[in-house]
């Protein structure tokens, strides 16, 4: 399958990158991102693009493909509603889009949050932003389209957070994480199993949309 990955500098994304690659039937990931990555593999083709509000001079290389794994994202803390907004539902939707008028037969798959309010009416922002953005994905016509809650995730592999102070939280807590992953696996997944789970509601579909962190472990365990 050719697989289109968006956000593979971000710490999940780094981890489905990795997936990607060892994947046997996975024969090209082509990364659309504003920063380049330092990692080479025969089957990783990078795109550089630095307004990620308009397609259009890529839409030539954005057909074809089976999967987009839309890793993007940024942190709402502190940013107004407006500009969350902008960078969470608008910047999604223009790309889910122009992706869903080129790729019909795409499965989308979207790193979303737990606690994310499906009603839109909620009290916490970015939860109803988040909320507004798998309802518009849910619309396009895909041929499917997934949206991943995770909860904590915990970077596996060399996997490294771009924000220092998120960087240093798994730095000190890694071996308590990696115990209560095992213990209580509904609390905490992995980069490895978020990347597997992903690369298996591409395979196969799920019976829902939502991918809750339960989930993720039971996906991310199913052999090819």
């Amino acid at each position: 399958m050719r697989v289109l990955l968006f956000g593979a500098t971000g710490m999940v994304g780094q981890g489905v990158l990795r997936e990607c690659l060892l994947a046997a039937d996975v024969q090209e990931v082509v990364a659309v991102g504003r920063t380049a990555l330092t990692q080479e593999h025969g089957k990783l083709h990078q795109v550089l693009h630095a307004d990620m509000f308009d397609f259009q001079p890529l839409e030539h290389l954005l057909q074809g493909f089976d999967a987009c794994l839309f890793c993007l994202g940024v942190s709402s803390v502190g940013m107004d509603e407006a500009t969350y907004t902008r960078q969470t539902y608008d910047l999604t939707l223009v790309a889910a889009s122009t992706l869903a008028r080129l790729n019909p037969q795409m499965t989308f798959v979207y790193v979303s949050g737990t606690g994310t309010d499906s009603s839109e009416q909620g009290k916490v922002m970015w939860a109803r932003v988040k909320g507004k953005t798998e309802n518009a994905l849910l619309r396009l016509p895909f041929k499917a389209v997934y949206l991943f809650r995770p909860g904590i995730i915990q970077p596996l592999h060399g996997v490294r957070s771009k924000t220092r102070l998120y960087q240093a939280f798994y730095t000190l807590l890694g071996p308590l994480l990696s115990l209560v992953r095992r213990v209580r696996p509904a609390w905490i997944v992995s980069t490895e199993s978020v990347g597997r789970a992903m690369l298996a509601v591409v395979r196969q579909g799920a019976p829902q949309a939502v991918i809750e962190p339960a989930d993720i472990h039971r996906l991310a365990a199913e052999r090819m």
